[in-house]
């Protein structure tokens, strides 16, 4: 099964947010390079949301081109096999942390954001990953740094979009 076979599958399964899945799975079959950086029109990304195993706290990047505190993630890449796999590569490569555990149950939520030229959008497949007891961060080359607020600090430093993929991570823990 193909990246772009996956994707359709994962948000043909997913429940919530009806419109923006449809728009997604609209853009799939419109553009067979819908997951890839190179679609001009705007391509899928996958990130999570990392949580400490205590469950009190998230572990945000300060993106290094953004200068954003975001959850982890970007682009698909060829090695990946599916969605969820793409999410926790990204997640473990910008975190620094092996041995993340995405929750059960597919994606969180969805965010769809505009982006500078030459694409127009990400269409963003946002997953949550449970951190091993123990676990210590390291920052990559993508982050200018990286830490754990606790829930209710989240919304005193990032956007509106992480706040809400907290929010639903933390309904669903």
């Amino acid at each position: 099964m193909s990246l772009h076979d996956d994707a359709v599958l994962v948000l043909k399964g997913y429940e919530d947010q009806h419109e923006l899945r449809q728009a997604y799975l609209d853009h799939l079959a419109a553009h067979p390079d819908g997951m890839w950086k190179a679609c001009a029109a705007g391509h899928l990304t996958a990130s999570a949301l990392v949580i400490d195993p205590r469950r009190g706290r998230v572990l945000l990047t300060l993106h290094r081109k953004l200068r954003m505190w975001l959850q982890m993630g970007g682009h698909c890449e060829p090695q990946d096999v599916s969605l969820s796999a793409a999410a926790l590569r990204e997640a473990t490569e910008e975190s620094g942390i092996p041995g993340l555990t995405l929750l059960p149950g597919g994606p969180v939520r969805l965010d769809r954001h505009p982006i500078p030229a030459p694409c127009h959008w990400h269409l963003d497949v946002q997953y949550a990953a449970v951190a091993p007891p123990g676990a210590t961060q390291a920052i990559s080359d993508e982050s200018l740094d990286l830490r754990w607020f606790p829930y209710d600090a989240v919304p005193e430093v990032a956007d509106e979009s992480v706040v809400r993929l907290l929010e639903a991570t933390r309904s669903r823990l």
